[in-house]
């Protein structure tokens, strides 16, 4: 060995000799025979450095999982010797070896026991106990092994070839036809010796049984001296969570519900006997969450006999199964109510599955409706906030109750569902009581009420929110607690979590005030001062801007008489930023964006004449007009790299301000109508300059762009003055992603203004087509994925530009680019469809095909393309499918072949018998295709049916090595 290399095992090496180290161990991976070297080493304990051992483990496991069929029978031999030899020397060792060694050394055997065991090496087991017999050491290694094996033909966590599951599948059987019965006898004698005097062997002989003891007869575990002895070990306080964990797996497994349903009783009675279901009296929370575990496993396994024993008919038992599960709810609830969050989690499954019991029986019984009552006070005090809950540096912790708190929502849901009119009580007394003396009260307590009243909206489900008509005492009771939370003042309780439920719920149940209006002006003056937009913490400010925004919305037609107070109260909301005037303000961008679409909206459905609306979207746009005009002349001057991007950041910002205030119009209330149409081609005029400007370009275009696209839509015909000069900027030095990005544009104006924007296509066609192709023939590195992935992306936009052309109507752009550049875009669109293996972009180049087949594949078409169809598309339409890569368990490939199959019918429909004629007599005898295929494949283009084509050419495809003579 290599020991300069090894040194660079040990974890304090410099990065030099690990290195040194990690080239070696790939050196022996590769070495038909390094692996010798190792198993040498470890058979003579040549080594004392534990990384050398780990690492010779490395290697023998690599050889194990991946060469093994490459030894010959000798050097196969000399694994299980040197692995046996390894088991051995164990025995003697003073100290035994370091945890991460003996778990290597586990997988190793693990490996090369799934590998032998059906084939050479049937006795591993008994080879393996006959080596460690009871010596703990021994034992120790043989519990590994076992767990490693459980990992490899169990473990649902990797993910293994059919081959693999088939082998597996294999062993388990042999195992349990060949040595289960030895090795559960060998569990009982390892737990039997070393249950008082050894817990560390203990507890790993029973976290085996609980792994095997799914896919292993029951009836070996599930019997008396190994039922009795593992209820021993829940006594004894290092071994009990083991042995938790066991009886949990035991009570999981299969079988038929009523020997289910008497195994857990028995298992029960012992317990309680035992004092266990006195949980009051434990205070180890660790076992407790084990315990929980298992009573769920319990009362889930019961719900599953009651259910199975339903289905079969089987009342008598049935009725047995609901009797035994309801004396566990004293205990579920218990558990569920438990301070300690992990152990009231794990016992939500069964309170869930119990309420389904509840929802299907007709009628319930007084008790039954006690434990609802019971389980929605349980839910309603854990979903509490604790003190230590640190909302403003939210951590780990954190979020696990975030997640608590979305298991015990889908509590409260079943229960909406078993009992609605007591769910609804029961909140409307909480919150009552808790909003009548809110200002006394802890924020957390008052924080759970409102997020009740919130949680009703889902937990009730209505059609579109119609919480306030319909059922009439619903509907009163949510209006009074909706009355009650926005006139009890509990907006200004001083509290975010309080402050922002208040604000979730009132947008929660927005139609309320649809119903009493007359609240309105006091939840607006909540959003809008200290209380929301100009809270103290950046969380609320945050959320308020975009809850006001849906407030103001969905309540638009309520809005009218509040408008011009609400534009006055967010002036100062909306200014822009600029990076050098140090102000910091309330809002973030992202959030102003936001309070922007609600001016825009308040604005556009105001009951205003079309002249009031111009003026207050004037006064709303001007100052973000006038600030961009500075701050681009700075933006020119500035010298540091640093500032120009803040500058260039805020000018992106006033570009996105105004393009969201555009969201507000609609079909009904368009820029138009509102008269708005001035201001923002004013917006146009002020914004365009940017495209010039040589610094920060991809930033202030990609701006420009999308306020560009915007006002397609809103402007209409409007913007097209301005499209010509935006489109030259755009297309000056510009790279692979700026043209993706542009791209879209042009097709937007294309599908959109068609025949109107004719002239401007046909002028900008060609500069466009060059500054593509000259980013597409730059040369880059043959391994450089992301430059070649953007060469991937720019041709399909290119791709994607010609078929808007030629599917708009506006094949004349090309047709008029002259011959010899048609030719040119002809060429790339063949190659698209052939060349790349890209089935996207083949697809777009087919569907190109078809369309200009249709549009110039007549009699009447022009000079030479007939010719073209013959040369180049007919021959695409075969070339494309025998390749390789032409892959039909592609759903993308499947697609581009069905536009083949269009385009080969759109020349069948335009040229006639003289396309059959050509295929038949000249195209596919030259491919050496057979007779027959050729008179098949000619029939079933024919078909009037463009399907039966289609469905023929895919069958045809898949047998293309058969299509030759």
């Amino acid at each position: 060995m290599d020991e300069q290399a090894l040194l660079g095992l040990n974890p304090n090496a410099d990065s030099d000799f690990r290195q040194r180290a990690l080239a070696y161990f790939e050196q022996l991976k590769v070495s038909p025979d390094a692996w010798q070297v190792c198993a040498e080493a470890l058979a003579q304990r040549t080594y004392s450095d534990d990384h050398i051992k780990f690492f010779c483990f490395q290697v023998l496991e690599h050889q194990v999982k991946y060469k093994y069929s490459e030894l010959s029978t000798a050097q196969q031999q000399l694994i299980r010797e040197t692995l046996i030899s390894w088991l051995q020397a164990q025995m003697l060792n003073p100290q035994p070896e370091k945890t991460f060694i003996r778990n290597k050394a586990a997988q190793v055997f693990a490996l090369l026991f799934v590998t032998e065991y059906l084939t050479k090496w049937p006795k591993f087991f008994f080879d393996i106990l006959s080596v460690v017999d009871l010596n703990p050491k021994g034992v120790d290694l043989y519990l590994r092994i076992l767990m490693a094996i459980d990992s490899e033909l169990v473990d649902r966590d990797v993910v293994h070839t059919s081959e693999e599951a088939r082998r597996n599948t294999l062993i388990k059987d042999t195992m349990r036809e060949q040595c289960i019965p030895n090795l559960v006898e060998s569990w009982y004698q390892i737990l039997q010796n070393y249950q008082y005097n050894n817990s560390e062997v203990t507890c790993q002989c029973l976290e085996v049984v609980g792994a095997y003891v799914s896919w292993i007869d029951l009836s070996l575990i599930a019997n008396d001296r190994f039922i009795n002895m593992l209820l021993g070990h829940m006594s004894v306080e290092v071994l009990r969570e083991e042995a938790c964990d066991c009886l949990f797996e035991i009570v999981n497994k299969g079988m038929d519900p009523v020997d289910k349903m008497k195994l857990v009783e028995s298992l029960c009675r012992v317990l309680q006997t035992a004092g266990f279901f006195s949980i009051d009296q434990e205070e180890d929370v660790d076992f407790l969450a084990r315990f929980s575990k298992l009573v769920n496993g319990m009362g889930q396994s019961l719900i599953v006999s009651w259910t199975k024993l339903i289905k079969n008919g089987d009342i008598k038992n049935a009725q047995e199964a609901l009797q035994a599960i309801e004396t566990k709810v004293a205990l579920m609830l218990q558990l569920l109510v438990h301070e300690d969050d992990d152990i009231s989690s794990n016992i939500i499954g069964f309170c869930y599955d119990y309420l389904h019991i509840l929802k299907q029986l007709s009628v319930l019984s007084d008790q039954q409706k006690a434990n609802v009552e019971a389980i929605m006070l349980a839910v309603m005090k854990k979903l509490t906030y604790d003190e230590e809950y640190n909302f403003e540096n939210e951590g780990e912790d954190e979020a696990m109750f975030v997640e608590y708190r979305k298991q015990l929502k889908l509590l409260l849901d079943r229960l909406a569902q078993v009992s609605p009119e007591l769910l609804l009580a029961s909140v409307r007394r909480v919150f009552s009581a808790t909003l009548q003396n809110w200002q006394t009260t802890r924020f957390m307590e008052v924080e759970v009420a409102i997020r009740l009243l919130y949680m009703l909206a889902e937990a009730l489900p209505v059609s579109h929110g119609a919480h306030f008509s319909g059922d009439v005492s619903k509907a009163s009771a949510l209006q009074d607690m909706m009355r009650t939370l926005v006139t009890s003042g509990v907006s200004s309780y001083q509290h975010t979590s309080v402050t922002l439920e208040f604000f979730e719920t009132v947008v929660r149940y927005e139609k309320f005030f649809s119903v009493e209006p007359q609240h309105i002006p006091c939840v607006l003056m909540a959003f809008l001062d200290h209380r929301g937009l100009r809270h103290s913490s950046a969380k609320v400010r945050s959320r308020t801007a975009y809850l006001f925004s849906r407030f103001v919305k969905s309540l638009n037609k309520q809005m009218n008489p509040f408008i011009e107070d609400i534009l006055n109260r967010i002036q100062d909301l909306l200014a822009l930023s600029p990076p050098e005037n140090g102000y910091q303000s309330l809002l973030s961008s992202d959030d102003q964006l936001f309070i922007y679409e609600t001016a825009g909206v308040l604005i556009v459905n105001s009951e205003y004449p079309a002249e009031r609306k111009q003026a207050l979207m004037r006064n709303l746009l001007t100052p973000l007009m006038e600030k961009f005009k500075i701050l681009l002349e700075k933006l020119m001057m500035a010298q540091d790299e640093e500032r120009q991007a803040s500058l260039a950041d805020c000018l992106n910002h006033a570009v996105g301000f105004a393009s969201r205030t555009s969201k507000a119009f609609s079909n009904k209330q368009t820029v138009k109508q509102c008269g708005c149409s001035e201001v923002y081609l004013d917006c146009l005029q002020t914004f365009l300059p940017a495209l010039s400007c040589p610094l920060q370009k991809d930033l202030l275009r990609s701006g420009v762009r999308t306020f560009l696209h915007r006002m397609i839509i809103c402007l209409e015909e409007e913007v097209l003055p301005f499209i010509p000069a935006a489109s030259e900027h755009m297309l000056k030095d510009c790279e692979a992603k700026d043209l993706q990005e542009f791209i879209p544009l042009i097709n937007q104006i294309t599908a959109k203004f068609k025949i109107q924007v004719s002239p401007f296509l046909q002028q900008m066609f060609m500069p466009l087509l060059h500054a593509i192709f000259e980013v597409l023939l730059r040369p880059a590195e043959d391994n450089d994925q992301s430059a070649a992935l953007e060469k991937q992306m720019l041709r399909r936009s290119y791709f994607a530009f010609l078929q808007t052309v030629t599917g708009s109507g506006m094949s004349e752009v090309i047709a008029n680019q002259g011959a010899e550049n048609v030719e040119r875009v002809l060429v790339t669109v063949i190659q698209g469809a052939v060349d790349y293996p890209d089935p996207i972009a083949q697809k777009t180049c087919f569907i190109i095909l078809s369309k200009l087949v249709e549009l110039w594949g007549g009699k009447d078409g022009p000079v030479g393309f007939a010719d073209f169809v013959y040369k180049h598309i007919v021959p695409a339409c075969f070339l494309a499918p025998l390749k390789q890569t032409f892959d039909l368990a592609d759903a993308q490939t499947v697609l581009a072949l069905s536009e083949c199959a269009v385009t080969l019918k759109t020349i069948h429909l335009k040229r006639g018998p003289e396309c059959v004629q050509y295929l038949q007599q000249e195209y596919l005898p030259s491919l050496q295709v057979a007779p027959e295929i050729i008179q098949e494949f000619c029939q079933a283009l024919q078909q009037p049916d463009a399907k039966v084509f289609k469905n023929y050419l895919k069958f045809s495809v898949r047998l293309r090595p058969t299509w030759s003579t």
